[in-house]
């Protein structure tokens, strides 16, 4: 199957949203849309380990279209895990119910870098390219297909680290004590993120989003010493082969950063609940889409609470260069009908003001 005999795209918004051009309303998606508060996603993964899942493109597909038929969001996004690039360089992950992902043999040293294996990516992670396929066709066009990876920090702290943890002490130690080793893992996984990517874009996916979940971490000077270089490098990739895929960057928590990541290829930067929406228009200075930022506990509100919150966030924001989404990912105790007011708010609030500004403007 080639891209060019997937169906036609219905719905464009999020990219037109993306490239800066003109939209009659905010498109909207969530972060872990695809997840555990859907009681259907929860039926359909019954009987399967997480990584079982990821590498079954049919049950792939399903999960991810099941929030597209629940909500009138604007993309889908593939179900699948940033954690599997540490896994095609040969390491062991595994999701431990009530703890997370664990790396049950970390990086210690240096000399670990060695059993670090530079993939073919189309065999190791040709799982991940087959559900895009799989999941572009069943689509059917409705709305456009997301793919995505982990960024190269994000992953090193994983895999140093040994799982999740809230400060990441020992990856972030690691830069300081084995700078050289560090900025070897850093370009190695680099090199795999964009191939990665590169195939992602190539088997279907319409749009890309790098999640650097623990950019927040570093700091303004390691962050520009050690990961920024990487990131613009990875962009510079992208739309050297592919210009027309829009491009986003989530660097969680790093508000510091916000004005060198405007001065990259991405076209979107998305954005964490903890920096006001007015205030990022005014130091991006309108050069780029942003994305965001509701918190996600707001999603545990009530409806009008959740309006409210919503009709803020883009007026902050405004209509225009702006996706709708949460600051972070849906929780496992949401409630489904709390995130469909958020879109349905979404929908009505940001037609409401696009109107209003057209009006306006004659």
């Amino acid at each position: 199957m080639t891209i060019d005999s997937f169906p036609t795209l219905q719905n464009d918004l999020i990219l037109r949203a993306a490239r800066g051009e003109a939209v009659e309303r905010a498109p909207v998606w969530m972060m872990r849309q695809a997840g555990r508060y859907l009681p259907e996603y929860r039926a359909a993964r019954e009987g399967y380990t997480f990584f079982e899942t990821c590498r079954m493109p049919n049950l792939v597909s399903e999960l991810t279209i099941q929030p597209v038929r629940r909500f009138e969001i604007d993309a889908a996004i593939v179900f699948s895990d940033i954690l599997v690039v540490p896994i095609a360089m040969g390491m062991d992950v595994k999701m431990v119910a009530g703890t997370g992902p664990v790396l049950p043999d970390p990086i210690v040293s240096p000399a670990d870098l060695s059993r670090l294996r530079s993939p073919d990516v189309d065999e190791e992670l040709g799982y991940v390219f087959d559900a895009i396929r799989v999941t572009r066709n069943d689509l059917e066009g409705c709305v456009p297909l997301i793919g995505f990876s982990g960024a190269p920090w994000t992953l090193m702290a994983y895999m140093v680290e040994g799982g999740g943890s809230k400060s990441f002490s020992r990856a972030r130690s690691w830069l300081h004590l084995e700078p050289r080793a560090s900025r070897q893992l850093l370009d190695k996984l680099t090199d795999v993120v964009i191939e990665y990517l590169l195939r992602q874009i190539q088997a279907g996916a319409q749009m890309i989003q790098l999640f650097d979940s623990w950019a927040g971490l570093l700091g303004p000077d390691m962050f520009r010493r050690f990961e920024l270089p990487q990131l613009r490098r990875i962009a510079s990739a992208l739309k050297a082969a592919h210009p027309e895929v829009p491009l986003t960057v989530f660097a969680r928590g790093a508000h510091y950063a916000l004005e060198d990541l405007v001065e990259s290829d991405y076209d979107v930067i998305s954005l964490d609940w903890t920096i006001d929406p007015a205030q990022a228009r005014v130091r991006t200075q309108e050069r780029i889409t942003l994305q965001g930022n509701m918190d996600p506990a707001v999603l545990f509100a009530t409806e009008n609470v959740i309006r409210s919150e919503v009709r803020r966030m883009i007026e902050g924001f405004g209509v225009q260069q702006y996706i709708a989404n949460l600051g972070h990912g849906m929780m496992p105790e949401h409630d489904p009908d709390r995130a469909a007011v958020f879109v349905e708010a979404v929908h009505s609030i940001s037609s409401q003001l696009a109107e209003s500004q057209v009006t306006t403007q004659i």
